[in-house]
């Protein structure tokens, strides 16, 4: 009885990146629902939902399963910068696959010391990612409306609260190097994707 009840219990775990994902859409929806009416609870629902991206990650990878995406403030700027990080992941992911890796996290051929560094250190990608959000969240809860300035936003803000201005600084240092990893990580990709096709042409 024990051997048989071993594999309902790790299928059940199987569930779990899904579970998380799913609760983190209906979150999401209701944030983004309440965001004009209640600024301070949507900020707090979507950073548990950063929190739930993390832990969907931790138990996709323990399951050898795919990755979810955050959800985004719809502004234009944003939009810009989710496509981008939508589509420089999934260049990364396609060409690890075309390379024959086993993680798309495994950059130690690559020549650019920053994308090494972003991928090769998880504190110092955690740090990234985790600025990256929180600057979303506090430049949310700053502006007061949805067609102020963001740049205004920081330089005001910045100069009311010294203690704000050095974690802004913190923050822009974070959200600056993971957009440039997004950019050179979309290259990078494109570039293996665009070699893998001419190999390939050769061989044929």
């Amino acid at each position: 009885m024990a051997k048989e009840s071993r594999p309902r219990k790790l299928s059940v775990y199987l569930y779990i990146p899904n579970i998380i994902g799913y609760i983190r859409v209906l979150m999401n929806c209701f944030a983004f629902y309440i965001c004009s009416s209640n600024k301070k609870l949507f900020s707090v629902l979507y950073f548990v939902s950063f929190v739930c991206d993390a832990l969907d990650g931790w138990f996709a990878r323990k399951f050898n399963q795919g990755l979810a995406l955050l959800v985004y403030w719809p502004g234009l700027v944003f939009l810009s910068l989710l496509a981008l990080d939508i589509a420089s992941h999934w260049f990364q992911m396609y060409s690890t696959f075309l390379a024959g890796k086993a993680s798309h996290k495994d950059v130690k051929d690559s020549t650019n010391w920053l994308f090494k560094a972003y991928y090769g250190n998880r504190m110092f990608m955690g740090y990234c990612c985790v600025a990256c959000e929180l600057l979303y969240i506090t430049l949310f809860l700053l502006a007061k409306n949805q067609n102020e300035n963001l740049t205004k936003v920081v330089v005001e803000a910045a100069k009311q609260n010294s203690a704000l201005a050095v974690l802004l600084v913190l923050l822009l240092v974070g959200w600056a190097i993971k957009q440039a990893v997004n950019f050179i990580q979309m290259k990078t990709a494109a570039d293996l994707c665009v070699d893998y096709d001419i190999n390939k042409k050769h061989k044929a």
